[in-house]
């Protein structure tokens, strides 16, 4: 195999203990040094603390390493001039022995690999706004469509255009589960007046709906939607008129492809003052709660 398993995630998996998969992108495209080594960090106790093994992914010197150390997480976040690696990228960065950042769905081909079901991300990407003329969707959407990885993330990131995301989610037979809620989370806000597939209230019951998916090889993921902390969650009708601003930006200043989501959302944390920020962090905190919490029923013996 191609990968560098680290040693620990490799005990945890033969051992049939709990892994939760982290991607890079957050790190290295998601926030400013030094927030983003800390934020990845305390994303990896929190599992901890759940009794979980995480397994940050990223792509050094070609080698795509299951589970980095404290040291390389450091180096992903102060590093200049990471790629952003989705699916077409991948045997390229990896060829030419260059150091690449793992979106959702290079994570996701990742995690499969290295045998880990769970990953925990903060928003999945989607069809972006405007996507009927530019024909822009994320490789997320693909990747969800044929990889059997579960992914927990508090819905798809609002900078897109949620009705066709669900819409193309549908199509390609992805279940898109609420965690305790009936609506689609929209990333800095619980609400979207979007209806989820199905409602799920426990762990327990997301366990096992991955377990019978899995037993009857039905292929693809499955998307768990948990919606971010009430008391972090933003106005919608703020976030909406900075996203409005953000988007408006983005066409003057001719911004497309890949570049698109981390120039949109660097710029509504500077439109909101770092505050939206600070709400993608927290809600990546809860997400990895609940994330280590399925990942530990997905372990547990049945009854």
């Amino acid at each position: 195999m191609h990968i560098r398993v680290n040693e620990k995630v490799k005990k945890a998996l033969a051992a049939g203990k709990p892994v939760v998969a982290l991607e890079s992108t957050i790190i290295s495209h998601g926030m400013p040094y030094p927030r983003n080594v800390k934020t990845a960090l305390e994303v990896e106790r929190i599992l901890e603390d759940e009794g979980v093994t995480p397994a940050t992914i990223g792509i050094i010197d070609g080698v795509p390493v299951i589970g980095m150390d404290a040291e390389e997480i450091e180096e992903f976040g102060k590093r200049e001039g990471i790629a952003k690696v989705s699916r077409r990228d991948l045997p390229i960065i990896m060829a030419e022995k260059k150091w690449g950042a793992t979106t959702v769905a290079t994570t996701m081909i990742l995690a499969h690999m290295a045998g880990i079901e769970v990953f925990v991300t903060g928003g999945i990407g989607g069809v972006h706004r405007g996507a009927q003329e530019t024909f822009d969707i994320s490789a997320d959407l693909q990747e969800l469509a044929h990889t059997n990885v579960t992914v927990v993330c508090a819905g798809a990131k609002a900078i897109l255009d949620l009705p066709l995301t669900l819409e193309y989610l549908e199509t390609f037979g992805v279940p898109v589960l609420g965690y305790k809620t009936d609506e689609l989370p929209a990333f800095y806000t619980r609400t979207s007046g979007l209806k989820v597939d199905y409602r799920i209230d426990s762990p327990k019951e997301a366990a096992s709906i991955i377990k019978m998916k899995r037993a009857m090889k039905l292929d693809g993921g499955i998307l768990i939607t948990n919606p971010i902390p009430e008391e972090d969650s933003y106005d919608p009708k703020e976030i909406d008129k900075a996203i409005e601003e953000a988007l408006k930006d983005a066409e003057k200043d001719g911004i497309k492809g890949k570049e698109t989501t981390p120039y949109l959302l660097a710029k509504i944390t500077e439109i909101t003052g770092g505050r939206s920020l600070d709400a993608n962090i927290k809600l990546v905190y809860n997400n990895a709660k609940v994330g280590g919490q399925i990942a530990k029923e997905l372990c547990a013996k049945d009854e």
